[in-house]
C-alpha cells in the first residue's frame, strides 16, 4: 500500500516531470536550435539548445554513462523509499524534486540523445526545469543532513 508520504512524492516527481517534458516539448516545437527569444533583454532569454552534456556542457556527448547515472539515481530514490518514510519532509521533498530532474532528463537522453534546455540568463549556462529539479532536489537533501547532524551534536 502507498502511503501518503511515498504518494506526495510520486506526485512531486510526476508533476515536475510532467511540466519539464511539457516544455521542453513546447520548446521543440515553436523553435529552432539556437534561436532566443528576449524576455527581458540582455537579462533573460528563451534559448532552445541541445545539450550534449552535463551541467556547463561538461562530458559532452557521453550519452550511455548519462542514461546508465539517470537510472542509478531512479534505483537508488526507489530503493531508499522505506528509509524515507522516517526521514525529515525537507529529505523527503528532496528525493523526489532529485528522481523527477533526473527521470526528466533522463526522457530527453533515450528519446533524442541529448538534454533540451531553454532557461537562458546570460550570465549563467541554459538550463531547463527538470534541472532546478535536480538542484534544488540536493539543496534539500543538503539541509536535511545539515539539520539531522545539527541536532545530533546537540
Amino acid at each position: 500500500m502507498i502511503e501518503v508520504f511515498e504518494l506526495s512524492a510520486l506526485l512531486i516527481s510526476f508533476f515536475l516531470v510532467v511540466a519539464d517534458q511539457a516544455a521542453k516539448l513546447w520548446i521543440a516545437r515553436t523553435m529552432s536550435i539556437g534561436e532566443s527569444i528576449p524576455v527581458l533583454s540582455g537579462i533573460f532569454h528563451i534559448t532552445y539548445i541541445q545539450n550534449p552534456g552535463a551541467a556547463f556542457g561538461m562530458f559532452a556527448d557521453q550519452r550511455w554513462m548519462f542514461i546508465v547515472a539517470g537510472i542509478a539515481v531512479i534505483a537508488a530514490a526507489c530503493s531508499m523509499r522505506r528509509r524515507l518514510a522516517d526521514a525529515p519532509t525537507m529529505a523527503r521533498w528532496g528525493a523526489a524534486l532529485l528522481l523527477g530532474g533526473a527521470a526528466g532528463n533522463l526522457i530527453d537522453r533515450v528519446r533524442i540523445g541529448r538534454v533540451i534546455d531553454f532557461f537562458d540568463f546570460r550570465v549563467w549556462p541554459v538550463f531547463n526545469i527538470a534541472d532546478i529539479g535536480i538542484c534544488v532536489g540536493v539543496g534539500c537533501l543538503i539541509y536535511a543532513l545539515y539539520r539531522d547532524g545539527k541536532r545530533e551534536r546537540e
